[in-house]
């Protein structure tokens, strides 16, 4: 399984940001948890999820505001599963403190981590970094577009949502990377399933 444990950046000096995101992960994500949301410490929050693909889009979501460090962890949890986060445990929770510990200190602020230690995780680790690091770059105009195609819009339609010609936003696609983040999403979210598979025990939940 995998546990997603975020820790506020420089939460001393700026207003409390967990009550608002636990508020968005809800509303967009709740169908897709395992267990919902839920503050651990004082600017930390925590929540275990359904599959990659759905850790990787709220890591996404988190680290785009900037105000995050995000924590992914992979491996077994026991069963049964408790009614919140607190009352759970297991390795994905371990693998998910060292994590965090590490994206704080991190350039991209996430980290991956996998309980017992695996290659894998190294592996996932450095290509969201890449990931991370493209989005970075994006301007708000890429953003924009990024956005408007997320809603279900074909790039037609979103160009003409902007007021742009198609070769316009065909060109603002390609310098944000947009084609690029799509591909390398799946290819995470499979290389994070795999990782997933291969640190669980048989018998365990993952």
């Amino acid at each position: 399984m995998i546990v997603l444990t975020a820790d506020q950046r420089n939460s001393r000096a700026t207003a409390d940001a967990a009550g608002p995101t636990l508020a968005h992960i809800e509303a967009r994500w709740s169908a897709r948890l395992h267990l919902a949301p839920e503050r651990t410490a004082g600017d930390e929050i925590q929540m275990l999820v359904d599959s990659a693909a759905t850790a990787l889009e709220i890591t996404l979501d988190l680290t785009r505001s900037g105000r995050w460090s995000v924590g992914i962890g992979v491996g077994t949890v026991r069963l049964p599963l408790g009614s919140h986060v607190r009352e759970s445990a297991g390795a994905a929770f371990i693998a998910a403190r060292d994590a965090v510990d590490r994206a704080k200190k991190s350039l991209t602020h996430c980290a991956v981590s996998a309980e017992p230690g695996h290659p894998l995780a190294s592996d996932a680790e450095s290509l969201i970094d890449l990931l991370l690091l493209l989005r970075a770059r994006r301007t708000p105009e890429g953003w924009e577009l990024q956005e408007l195609l997320s809603s279900g819009l074909s790039q037609a339609e979103a160009a003409a949502a902007l007021g742009i010609t198609p070769q316009s936003a065909s060109q603002r696609a390609r310098v944000a990377g947009l084609r690029v983040e799509e591909a390398a999403t799946v290819a995470l979210a499979n290389l994070l399933e795999r990782l997933d598979a291969e640190v669980t025990t048989p018998g365990e939940a993952h």
